[in-house]
């Protein structure tokens, strides 16, 4: 069948089951978007090219799908960079196509010219760029098993205009369905070897203080129904980190939350006080192990990954085990068998004590004073749907958000963790709710976030894509202010959003008026008595995007917190609890 490489664009990736595709079009990318009028997929058109990314990326959160991004050359590409990199960190399965000047032109300095490649490869598990659109059905169909197979991430497919476009007679091909992806240099290990299964449950069977540690490779290989079933078969107390919120849900009894800087105390300590950390997918981040030399030191380390290059990358485990993580846990099951592990009571005793002493708790508002951000997330938890998706932006609320929320679902809990993007929040639910359009998604953002990206409201105003912003507005870039209280004598500096240089005391901007003008319902709550109303509000609202401010305390913090080149051991507990600490004998 003889077409252009626009079209054969296209038809690869309705090859490939795709059906939705986020993008913006411009010069080099033309040809493609010539062909997207014909084409029998949804196209939604994004304000900006970040956003298309994001919503990439909250896509294939929400679904396992991979997400589709399409933008032109140069300064669109030089956009999605962030978004790429995101979702290399976060091992996010997305495809992103990029135009680029015609082939003949590149390295001329043409006009919106961009190194894509170059610049993208240490991001992207792999990039094309395509010489020759015969190529491109291979191409696509390589970049979807890449971008899902092994550990998940970005692919970006480079398209030099004249390949794709029909009035240039380079592009004309034939075309002929993809082959079986065969590719020497990629082969993901999924299996793990028997003989490391053995050893791993030789030290979990042995254990007196054992912690599994589940990453978000639990959640990728969609291995939750697998972690619960190990942890209840050896009674495991189990942390899941803020890539893994929901593998396990939060109301069982083995789940002891998240841990890390921002951890619950008992999550946080019961990591440094193990002797035996089963590390399923994890990364052993720095967020999540404080001071590395002073990490669980007396743990001995199973750490399972996929990705090799994780495998002592850390921490030097005692038992090493490259695979995907589902399988290696039904392996362990199977190993496991009728054999019964070492009585773990007391350690019980010890993890039931952290959680009735150092529960996550703040203190209640003043009179009269302004709502409590851990108030608004709670309730917003228990008037929302259980299946509800949340997607967080990066700082304070981000880490209430991970806190107080509770996830009795995988897959409904959207953050940038490993990069920290603020402004991820809005696009990211935008993508999730077009993947999972009968699911309520609320996007928690906070004031600084939501004016990186807060334009992506219209697309979803104009697109009818109905998602729901809890705006936590304290004026301040409220992480940066906690870190300038806690570490630099409260010498504030460049944090304070809210108010103008000069003239009147109103905050700007009015986050009511600017939501309403990019085509929102939006409210703004500042009694504590109104907020319940205005969720539910906001909860029957389905025609429409909704924002709904609310005024929160300024100066709040966010607790427990390990800080920066402390070990786990020093975590700080909000004040009222920082007594039971001491008297403990603890940081």
């Amino acid at each position: 069948m003889q077409m252009d490489g626009g079209t054969a664009l296209l038809k690869a990736l309705e090859f490939e089951g795709v059906d939705l595709v986020f993008g913006y079009p411009g010069g080099a990318i033309l040809p493609v978007y010539d062909s997207v009028i014909d084409a029998g997929l949804r196209h939604v058109l994004v304000r900006h090219e970040q956003g298309a990314g994001h919503m990439a990326s909250g896509y294939a959160h929400a679904t396992g799908r991979p997400g589709v991004v399409i933008v032109t050359s140069g300064p669109a590409a030089t956009n999605i960079v962030t978004p790429l990199a995101d979702a290399y960190l976060d091992s996010v399965p997305i495809v992103a196509i990029t135009g680029q000047v015609p082939y003949g032109l590149i390295g001329t300095d043409a006009f919106q010219e961009t190194d894509t490649t170059g610049i993208t490869m240490s991001i992207t598990k792999h990039n094309y760029l395509v010489s020759d659109p015969n190529d491109i059905p291979q191409v696509v169909h390589e970049a979807f098993h890449i971008a899902t197979h092994g550990r998940p991430g970005p692919v970006l497919i480079d398209l030099p205009k004249n390949i794709t476009d029909a009035m240039n007679p380079d592009s004309a091909m034939t075309w002929k369905d993809p082959i079986p992806v065969d590719l020497p240099g990629f082969q993901p290990v999924l299996d793990a070897k028997p003989e490391d299964i053995t050893a791993a449950v030789d030290l979990m069977l042995a254990a007196d203080r054992p912690v599994i540690y589940a990453g978000g490779g639990i959640l990728k290989s969609r291995a939750a129904n697998e972690l619960r079933a190990l942890a209840e078969k050896l009674n495991l107390p189990v942390v899941t980190t803020l890539m893994a919120r929901g593998a396990l849900p939060d109301s069982h009894e083995l789940n002891l939350g998240m841990p890390g800087m921002h951890g619950n105390y008992t999550a946080v300590m019961a990591m440094q006080e193990s002797d035996l950390l089963i590390a399923l997918g994890s990364r052993f981040d720095d967020r999540v192990t404080g001071r590395l030399d002073g990490f669980a030191p007396e743990a001995k380390i199973i750490h399972v990954d996929i990705d090799p290059a994780e495998l002592g990358k850390i921490r030097t485990p005692d038992v090493a085990i490259r695979g995907d993580a589902k399988r290696v846990i039904v392996a362990m099951l199977d190993e496991i068998g009728s054999k019964d592990a070492a009585d773990h009571g007391a350690w019980r005793s010890t993890l039931s004590g952290w959680q009735e002493n150092y529960p996550l708790a703040y203190e209640a508002a003043e009179p009269g004073g302004k709502l409590k951000p851990q108030m608004v997330l709670e309730k917003l938890r228990d008037l929302s749907p259980e299946d509800t998706i949340v997607a967080s932006g990066v700082g304070q609320h981000q880490m209430w958000a991970s806190q107080y929320w509770k996830f009795e679902h995988p897959y409904t809990w959207l953050n940038s963790g490993g990069l920290g993007t603020m402004g991820y929040s809005i696009p990211a639910a935008i993508g999730a709710k077009a993947g999972m359009p009968d699911r309520t998604v609320w996007a928690v953002d906070g004031d600084g976030c939501f004016q990186m990206t807060c334009q992506e409201l219209i697309t979803a105003a104009v697109e009818g894509i109905p998602i729901k912003v809890a705006l936590l507005n304290n004026s301040f870039l409220g992480m940066v202010r906690q870190w300038q209280e806690m570490f630099y004598e409260n010498r504030y500096s460049e944090v304070d959003l809210g108010q103008p240089a000069a003239g009147g005391n109103s905050p700007v901007p009015d986050y009511v008026k600017l939501s309403e003008a990019m085509g929102c319902v939006a409210f703004r709550v500042e009694d504590p008595d109104e907020v319940e109303a205005a969720i539910e509000r906001a909860n029957s609202i389905n025609d429409r995007p909704v924002v709904v401010e609310f005024v929160t305390e300024a100066e709040e913090n966010v607790y427990p917190m390990v800080p920066g080149g402390k070990t786990n051991s020093e975590v700080v507990v909000p004040p009222f609890q920082q007594k039971n600490v001491e008297q403990r004998g603890g940081a």
